[in-house]
């Protein structure tokens, strides 16, 4: 499935949860990763009525050693 942009594609997605739940849940949240999902959780909470955070995580680079290995 194609959208416009992230905000058509967050409406989308809060039409099928709100299928999927039976309506609006009671008192929502909703959290966004950045920078991606900002724009579609954006729209997301303004449907429903939410209350609405960004989450901001950093990319790691460079090579992962695990403990022991």
């Amino acid at each position: 499935m194609r959208f416009h942009d992230r905000e058509q594609a967050g409406r989308a997605l809060t039409e099928a949860l709100c299928r999927q739940l039976g309506g609006v849940p009671p008192d929502p949240l909703v959290l966004a990763l950045a920078p991606g999902g900002v724009p579609v959780g954006a729209a997301v909470a303004t449907v429903l009525g939410a209350q609405f955070d960004v989450l901001v995580a950093r990319r790691r680079t460079g090579q992962v050693c695990c403990a022991g290995g």
